[in-house]
């Protein structure tokens, strides 16, 4: 069936997202590191991140308030306010950040608005990816926004037919193949995937390789040819 909505991914798909994520990990890494090693201090984090989703969910705040927990953890309890004050400050930076593209991501944008329904879907905090799309400059070329607490299959179904003709008849692309793709080909759309050197280990999944509606790309620039080749 021809392709009538295009879904697309935000974070790491069309701007750099998950780098400064790591560069702020680092930073508090290291005002840690004379409680553990490196190895031990990610796998507390990650093991944080992963229990907060569900209270906190995406998000830079999610993130702080993991750096800080982490924090107390690794030190059992005795971590200094000055260390607490520091990761807030980077989780205040981080949310400043400025905005940059990722590669082919304004070109695909617009050379597919004009013939499809182009969605915006991605998680995260409500301001601050609102704030991002409005740096960006491509929030005009979107029909529609969705900014959501988790992206299932459910997600996709509902979004797919509240924008366009539903997943039958829709395309996602995202870098993630746990939230972006595998969901939206359960869902009965088409999943694209387009890998960014960084993605976060909690959005890590298998590749659906033998799935009829699966294809990679390894970059956005790909994209509009793909969508005409399937119809």
């Amino acid at each position: 069936m021809q392709i009538t909505t295009i879904g697309f991914d935000a974070d790491d798909t069309l701007w750099h997202n998950e780098s400064f994520y790591r560069l702020t990990q680092d930073h508090v890494m290291g005002l840690l590191a004379d409680h553990a090693p490196r190895d031990h201090l990610e796998d507390r984090l990650l093991d944080a991140e992963r229990r907060n989703i569900g209270h906190y969910g995406y998000g830079v705040k999610g993130f702080t308030l993991s750096l800080i927990e982490t924090a107390i953890e690794v030190t059992n309890g005795q971590v200094p306010a000055s260390v607490i004050a520091e990761i807030m400050a980077a989780g205040r930076d981080l949310l400043a950040h400025p905005l940059e593209l990722l590669p082919h991501a304004r070109d695909a944008v617009e050379a597919l608005s004009s013939s499809h329904c182009i969605v915006l879907i991605t998680k995260g905090d409500l301001l601050h990816q609102e704030r991002k799309l409005a740096q960006s400059g491509l929030g005009d070329l979107f029909h529609g926004v969705e900014i959501v607490s988790e992206k299932t299959p459910e997600t996709y179904a509902r979004v797919f037919a509240r924008h366009g003709d539903g997943s039958d008849r829709a395309l996602m692309v995202g870098n993630s193949m746990k939230s972006d793709v595998v969901p939206a080909i359960r869902a009965g759309g088409w999943g694209v995937y387009v890998p960014h050197g960084q993605t976060w280990a909690l959005e890590h999944a298998e590749a659906p390789s033998d799935h009829p509606r699966f294809r990679e790309l390894p970059d956005l620039g790909r994209l509009p040819a793909l969508v005409a080749a399937l119809g």
